[in-house]
């Protein structure tokens, strides 16, 4: 058992919502049957998710949520601590630093309050950006979430704390966690590279889990958790994931520790399986969309809804070319006059310019395409571009104006 004198804490945060990121929320579901069962009671774990899959119109089992092929239903049980439109940036931090007065709901506000002697484990899986992780109307990033940590690690909050991100370029969420302050973090992916969905159900229509989730979920639930610490785990991680490249961030020291420290132990919840399920159908986040619809037209007879599907597809298409287009000329723009490209420069960014990239970032959403809403969630994946313009040094007022005269000039938007 667990040699830990403190409490145990977990909070699962899917950033997602619609029928198409149905994987997202699976995940949290799954985790949460986890901790549940290995003995983390529901006061001590807080749930975030928009809670719209398991009676969507188009789940063909209501009330049902798997997370592999032909797997158990996660959904019985869930809490719902946050939901709908409480799921947000501004909560997930409150909760997480225990302060129930800054949190914006109505009924109970839950939030850790974890002290000095307690562990903490972090589950977040969403779409994201560099420095960004996205919740379903608006955006957490690096810069705040980095500010957050540090501020609880001086505050005496937690003892030990891991965090498990699951998102395209989560490792930029994570690069900047120092690496003295007791917090040990791994990510689906480096800074600079993608996430990937994986098993599409035929039935659903739509991916069940994601990489990086499937793998340390089969992993913990087939092993005795006294006897596998979080670097067991993210070897496995190492040695599982076909697509995304697991990194790790923080405290090392912390990765020593055994899984039991922080999520209980019940051996009778392992499964006695002793292969874990190798994740197939491997899709990156920001073409999962693509994908989903190409089935959807291929296994359609009815010629009036192929073509509305036909439709959709070109609609996202044109999308994905017009986002595309509008980026480059503001690229374009920025990098006039002599400018070295920002395709010649990195997307890690530094604390300082990861406060520029969020001024830049927000504004274009705000400006050009809200990727919030599902029709430009491809927008996300242009983020990259001005990450490199900010770690270039390029002024931010200069992005600006760039985004600024782009979106009142260019034949994107007209």
């Amino acid at each position: 058992m667990s040699e830990a004198t403190g409490k145990q804490w977990a909070i699962l945060v899917a950033g997602a919502k619609d029928w198409n990121n149905y994987g997202l929320q699976a995940n949290i579901c799954h985790a949460y049957q986890i901790v549940h069962k290995n003995g983390i009671p529901d006061e001590q774990t807080v749930v975030m998710m928009y809670d719209d899959i398991a009676n969507n119109e188009l789940n063909p089992y209501k009330g049902n949520i798997i997370n592999q092929p032909n797997g158990p239903n996660v959904y019985p049980g869930v809490l719902k601590d946050y939901t709908g439109d409480d799921v947000t940036p501004e909560n997930f931090l409150a909760a997480l630093r225990g302060d129930e007065s800054a949190v914006t709901k109505t009924g109970p506000k839950k939030v850790i309050k974890s002290g000095k002697d307690d562990t903490i484990f972090v589950f977040l899986s969403d779409h994201g950006g560099p420095g960004i992780f996205c919740f379903p109307s608006s955006s957490l990033y690096a810069a705040d979430l980095i500010e957050e940590l540090q501020i609880m690690a001086k505050n005496q909050q937690f003892a030990k704390m891991v965090i498990f991100m699951e998102c395209c370029y989560s490792g930029s969420m994570l690069m900047n966690l120092p690496d003295n302050i007791s917090i040990y973090g791994v990510t689906a992916c480096p800074p600079d590279t993608v996430a990937y969905f994986c098993y599409y159900d035929e039935e659903r229509q739509t991916y069940i889990a994601a990489e990086m989730s499937a793998v340390w979920m089969s992993y913990t639930e087939r092993s005795d958790l006294d006897k596998i610490t979080f670097h067991d785990e993210f070897q496995n991680l190492q040695g599982q994931m076909k697509e995304s490249i697991p990194c790790e961030y923080g405290d090392k020291e912390v990765s020593k520790l055994t899984v039991s420290k922080f999520l209980k132990n019940n051996p009778t919840a392992a499964q006695e399986t002793e292969k874990g399920l190798s994740p197939t159908d491997l899709v990156s986040f920001y073409e999962a969309p693509f994908r989903i619809l190409e089935h959807q037209i291929e296994r359609e007879n009815d010629p009036v809804k192929k073509d509305a599907l036909k439709k959709k597809y070109d609609d996202l298409q044109k999308t994905k070319s017009n986002t595309e287009r509008a980026v480059e000329e503001i690229c374009q723009r920025c990098c006039a006059g002599g400018g070295e490209p920002a395709t010649a420069v990195t997307t890690s960014l530094d604390l300082t310019h990861l406060q520029d990239f969020k001024t830049v970032a927000e504004f274009f959403r705000t400006t050009c395409f809200n990727w919030h809403d599902s029709k430009f969630g491809y927008a996300l994946s242009q983020m990259h571009i001005f990450a490199k313009l900010c770690a270039a040094g390029v002024d931010t007022e200069r992005i600006l104006e760039a985004i600024k005269e782009v979106r009142q000039t260019s034949t994107v938007f007209q």
